[in-house]
């Protein structure tokens, strides 16, 4: 876990199928897309977030440069990566775009499973309902 300005974690999970270099990737752009991270803040260095999340410099550099790619984050000669100005609304759309696919596979899993749109909305209502003190607790935290 790594903290950058005074509320933003980055964390990793080598088990949950996605690739660690795309969950930081994913990290960054939630972050600026809450405006955790804001336009013109300085990111930890490739090195600092490696040693951080004990993953290898080349994960964290693959992640750096696909933001890089998408006008998120830049290099600034002398002062190191920063967030980009506009990248706010582009991170803002992309988040919504992420979740809805994300959403979208488990739905469709849920269905093939062979449960009844009915069921699966009680489902989604009741895991919803379990994280209203969850999402205030974190809500808290940034």
């Amino acid at each position: 876990m790594l903290g950058v300005g005074a509320n933003m974690f980055f964390t990793v999970d080598p088990s949950n199928g996605v690739p660690i270099y795309s969950q930081i990737v994913r990290q960054v752009k939630f972050a600026v897309a809450e405006r955790t991270l804001r336009p013109g803040q300085l990111l930890p260095s490739v090195r600092q977030l490696s040693q951080q999340l004990a993953v290898n410099p080349n994960t964290v550099a693959r992640a750096f440069q696909e933001l890089q790619s998408e006008g998120v984050i830049e290099t600034l000669r002398g002062r190191g990566v920063v967030v980009c100005k506009g990248a706010v609304e582009r991170c803002r759309k992309q988040r919504q775009s992420i979740l809805a696919e994300r959403l979208s596979a488990v739905l469709t899993e849920a269905l093939q499973a062979g449960l009844s749109p009915e069921e699966v909305r009680k489902l989604v209502d009741k895991q919803l309902r379990s994280l209203e003190g969850t999402i205030e607790a974190i809500a808290e935290l940034q």
